[in-house]
């Protein structure tokens, strides 16, 4: 197959919740680093792809992670990939169609290979032979979905029962079935024909638009119509949010995969884990002698089989068996690995009491770079303030906070009102109430500065954008 005929898409959507307090709204599983490498599960998921012979991915996420998506793929130096914007979630079928329609509009009609951003492979090798195991079929007219080879029993994941062979490599689907309870999951190791459904899928454009046309009509016409009322800004492709979200919400198991005729699976051995809990992160983690996996600064006496993450603090566990233990600067959590799916009841009674520490992290990732909010009382909010170099902040102005500056390290270019100077490493600057200002970091090295804000209202919300580098309204 050419190059020009494979096109990875890669969805990062989703909110990780179960992943709590690492994963947030606004940074969820996808865009953190789990692993050794430093890299994020998306760019480890990009980084799989080399040697394949594919075209660069189109890349699916949440408008509200388009600059936290493009940082990462520039990192990775990738800044022209194609992102596809999704105003709301509307699950797999809907991102799937967007991503068809879009490569067949330049008249190209490539086979699509489906990945999840926030899936784990340890074996790249395997991955890559079941990818080029299932070209054949996608391109005979198959749908493609890859089975994983169970290691365990696992009552989290979704299951394929493998019928008769097609073709060299693949199989007939016989069925998909539900998250099992553990006695069915059990049966379904010990028979041997049931695979977990790994959520990855390979297929030709126009095929997979075909069945969504006979088995999902509405879906296709939502996505036509808002494909065709959206817009285009650099390498986003944003589409129209009052037909999106007409859109029925649908998976592509329910919506194609359980209904066409033409579904096949490719079977998929390469260590694949989709990270959904805590302890799914422990059990494919490298552990110790006590089968502790410790990140970050921990210390420990006679602990066995836990997990402790420390992100900003010592963390010290002493005499616990089977924990889950993630601290944050905001947060800390403490679980029984057997109990880590109701993590994310935890993340629902933080919505109810309309708390914030579900939506993001006390180091909050704007386009320009990064904040943390370090202290903050009745009328005053204290940041650390952290600035690219060549990047801007908006011009803007608050009805109800005055700012104060001051530089730690680094030269920052300030309008203040009608004038624009340069402050330098231990000078400040004020900025009043109702001032038009902006800042900017025009050196080659990071700017840091304190801002100490004072005021009636603090909130994010109090900022009034005049002109922005980066398209915000």
């Amino acid at each position: 197959m050419s190059r020009n005929n494979l096109v990875p898409v890669i969805i990062a959507g989703g909110a990780g919740s179960r992943l709590w307090p690492l994963s947030r709204q606004l940074n969820p599983k996808q865009f953190l680093s789990l692993g050794d490498t430093g890299l994020s599960m998306l760019q480890e998921t990009v980084k799989r792809l080399d040697g394949l012979d594919s075209k660069p991915p189109l890349l699916i996420c949440s408008d509200q992670h388009r600059f936290l998506a493009a940082e990462q793929m520039r990192l990775l130096g990738m800044e022209q990939t194609n992102i596809l914007l999704e105003p709301i979630g509307r699950n797999t079928a809907p991102a799937i169609a967007l991503a068809a329609l879009r490569v067949c509009s330049d008249g190209e009609d490539p086979i699509l290979l489906v990945l999840a951003a926030d899936h784990l492979i340890q074996d790249t090798h395997a991955f890559q032979r079941s990818i080029n195991a299932a070209l054949p079929l996608a391109q005979d007219g198959k749908l493609v979905t890859f089975g994983v080879i169970p290691s365990h029993p696992e009552t989290g994941y979704g299951y394929i029962q493998m019928g008769e062979r097609v073709g060299e490599l693949g199989f007939a689907v016989n069925r998909f079935v539900e998250k099992p309870n553990l006695v069915t999951a059990q049966q379904y190791v010990a028979d041997g024909s049931y695979f977990w459904n790994s959520g990855m899928f390979m297929f030709r454009a126009s095929r997979y638009l075909e069945e969504l046309q006979r088995f999902q009509p509405d879906i296709l016409a939502s996505c036509r119509e808002a494909l065709t009322g959206g817009t285009q800004d650099m390498f986003f492709t944003t589409v129209d949010h009052v037909a999106f979200a007409a859109c029925p919400e649908d998976s592509v198991d329910y919506a194609v995969m359980e209904k066409t005729e033409d579904a096949v699976m490719v079977l998929l051995d390469a260590g694949w884990s989709d990270i959904g809990s805590w302890s799914a992160l422990w059990q494919v983690s490298e552990k110790n002698e006590q089968g502790n996996v410790f990140k970050g600064d921990v210390l420990d006496q006679c602990s066995h089989n836990t997990y402790v993450h420390a992100d900003s603090r010592l963390v010290a566990v002493v005499g616990v068996e089977n924990l889950i233990v993630v601290e944050t600067k905001d947060a800390i959590l403490v679980a029984h690995k057997d109990r880590v799916q109701d993590v994310k009841k935890i993340v629902d009674q933080l919505k109810t009491e309309v708390r914030n520490e579900h939506i993001n992290h006390r180091e909050v990732y704007r386009p320009w770079g990064v904040y943390d909010s370090v202290d903050n009382g009745h009328r005053y909010q204290v940041k650390r303030i952290t600035v690219k170099p060549g990047a801007k902040l908006s011009v803007q102005m608050h009805h109800h906070r005055a700012e104060h500056w001051i530089v730690v390290s680094g030269t920052a270019k300030v309008t203040n009102g009608d004038k624009t100077y340069l402050v330098s490493e231990n000078q400040s600057t004020y900025i009043p109430i109702g001032q038009i200002h902006a800042l900017e970091n025009p050196g080659m090295i990071p700017l840091e500065l304190i801002e100490v804000q004072s005021g009636s209202y603090l909130g994010e919300d109090d900022i009034v954008r005049f002109e922005d580098k980066y398209g915000r309204a």
